[in-house]
């Protein structure tokens, strides 16, 4: 296989409070790296989702001001992490001023990646932290990710696993 079609892959995490949560991505079934041939994931795009747990067509809300954050890695966190992190694929959050209407920060997720962001680990990981017990309660974080798959050579795929551990 050289290249694949495109495909979707969907993920979601919810928050549980004030403590950084985060869900393990199964890529297993689609990262192979093997001793003799190698196939890797590309990320050609990232689109978030951010909702209230109970229904996406409920509000956020908070009485003060707040904020949710996400953050796509390739290996578990305990918190959030700065774009600096060799793990760090994508990250976005929200912003709740009191009295102003949410506004959307997004510091490293790009819509679309221009040749793509190539993964070489048999996970990933959705994380997402608040800094309140939002008053409508929890929030959720789903994403779908574009992806295609490509062989590589084995000394290729072994460094690029080894740079994003």
């Amino acid at each position: 296989m050289a290249k694949s079609d495109a495909f979707f892959i969907r993920a979601k995490v919810t928050s549980n409070g004030t403590t950084y949560a985060d869900k393990e991505i199964e890529l297993g079934s689609f990262v192979n790296l093997g001793v003799s041939k190698s196939t890797l994931l590309r990320i050609h795009s990232v689109t978030a989702m951010i909702a209230d747990s109970n229904g996406p067509q409920n509000p956020i809300l908070d009485s003060a001001d707040a904020r949710v954050a996400w953050q796509l890695t390739t290996q578990s966190q305990s918190a959030l992490v700065f774009a600096d992190d060799k793990s760090m694929v994508a990250s976005g959050g929200l912003t709740f001023k009191t009295g102003v209407t949410p506004s959307h920060d997004y510091d490293v997720n790009p819509q679309d990646y221009m040749k793509g962001y190539l993964v070489g680990v048999e996970s990933m990981f959705l994380g997402v932290d608040c800094n309140t017990d939002f008053d409508s309660g929890p929030v959720d974080i789903a994403l779908i990710l574009e992806v295609t798959l490509e062989n590589a050579s084995q000394a290729s795929a072994t460094a690029l696993a080894l740079s994003q551990q």
